[in-house]
């Protein structure tokens, strides 16, 4: 994936936070609104976690969307049980630092664990998942399916925190399920020209990734797009919603139409202007969060760029007026620098190469399902582990095999 910029590490950022004294954290402020068409979308709003329980300074907000697609059990499993599975993935004891550094590999840890759930309750509705967490200044996001984060800067700079995984817009996607052994293509009725979005067969589905889909094949993966962003402390605005918002209005103009009102209010208009352009054709779900600066009671107006007549005939010439000043020194307006981006569909790429929790024993801990488990025999490490990737038990590893179109090699009996 291109980045306009090298990746600045978290620990930098923290350290340069510290010795500017900007400790503050936001404010945070969101609304939500949403007009049902098969009431398939749901969504979640927890602005009070901690990651020390009791102690407020640890706190943390999330904010999800799911959209749920043949039913709606899949969306509410996600719901219920997502943010637990992801949590359950960090180590303890973490610092601040550390624990933002684990958050990726957990989300994408949290995904597959509730997914492998799901599944093995024997439905097959599937979900798409947007899911934000807000430490701070610092925002991570991590999707698969069609629903969509935007990042609203304070300068109006409009950016896509996700990835689309829809099979027609997404080439990379087509080409990673076909060689994954799906098949891709249009809908065909009586023998004539294919019709309607490109689908992956068997089951007919218009994505390439989500929760759920039992009988669509492995190779709807639910292994998350994640990025990782920072603010600087001029804040931002947060608009998180489903297909039926974002099918109806591009990124810019969502963006735009709500600028200026509360996090509630642009909620409502967000969905209003998408029904005015489109009509209820599906499910439309909205989450606006506002990240506010500390001392301020909403997010401070974007500023207006005014030009003299001096100035607009200087070419390559601004000047700034001194006399512009807001409370706190709020940094440049517009400011975000990427911590983290991956959005690999290879499950041992994203979670990496872990160590026996007890080099004598060789117990181990998955790194999706987080069960602590012991060696078997002689051929344990064949079941369990990689030599250069994840500790796995061996339904975790089934799992990891079928996505990458392959047969597994652990024995039923193993698990």
């Amino acid at each position: 994936m291109r980045t306009s910029a090298p990746l600045v590490p978290l620990g930098t950022l923290i350290g340069r936070e510290l010795r500017n004294g900007n400790v503050e954290k936001p404010t945070v402020s969101y609304g939500q609104a949403g007009l049902a068409k098969k009431g398939e979308d749901y969504f979640l709003i927890n602005p009070d976690c901690e990651r020390i329980v009791g102690d407020p300074s640890t706190s943390f907000s999330v904010f999800a969307i799911f959209d749920g697609h043949n039913g709606i059990s899949a969306a509410i499993f996600a719901k219920e049980n997502l943010l637990n599975n992801i949590l359950s993935a960090i180590p303890q004891g973490c610092d601040r630092e550390e624990w933002l550094q684990a958050l990726p590999r957990a989300l994408v840890a949290g995904f597959v664990k509730t997914d492998i759930e799901f599944q093995q309750k024997g439905e097959t509705s599937g979900t798409t998942v947007t899911f934000v967490v807000i430490d701070g200044w610092t925002i991570t996001v991590a999707s698969v399916g069609d629903s969509r984060c935007i990042l609203d800067t304070q300068a109006g700079v409009v950016s896509l925190l996700t990835v689309d995984h829809r099979l027609e817009e997404n080439v990379e996607e087509r080409e990673r399920v076909t060689a994954s052994g799906g098949e891709v293509g249009r809908l065909n009725l009586f023998g004539g020209n294919g019709v309607g979005p490109l689908r992956c067969w068997p089951g007919g589905l218009c994505l390439s990734r989500s929760i759920g889909d039992t009988d669509v094949g492995e190779f709807i993966v639910p292994i998350p797009h994640v990025k990782q962003v920072k603010l600087s402390n001029s804040g931002g605005r947060l608009i998180i919603a489903s297909d039926g918002i974002w099918d109806a209005l591009a990124s810019d103009m969502a963006a735009q139409c709500c600028r200026g009102l509360p996090a509630e209010l642009a909620a409502k208009l967000v969905v209003k202007e998408a029904l005015r352009s489109r009509g209820l054709k599906d499910d439309t779900t909205c989450v606006v969060v506002d990240i506010i600066p500390y001392g301020y009671p909403v997010l401070p107006p974007t500023p207006k760029k005014k030009q003299n007549l001096l100035t607009s005939l200087i070419p390559g010439k601004r000047f700034q007026n001194s006399t512009s000043k807001e409370p706190n020194k709020l940094a440049a307006f517009g400011t975000v620098e990427e911590l983290f981006e991956e959005g690999s569909a290879m499950l041992a790429e994203r979670l990496g190469k872990d160590l026996p929790l007890n080099s004598n024993s060789g117990i181990f801990r998955c790194a999706v399902c987080q069960a602590d488990k012991a060696p078997i025999d002689d051929i344990s490490e064949t079941i369990f582990s990689a030599s250069s990737g994840p500790m796995l038990c061996s339904i975790c590893r089934r799992k990891k095999d079928a996505m990458e179109g392959k047969r597994s090699s652990v024995p039923t009996l193993m698990t």
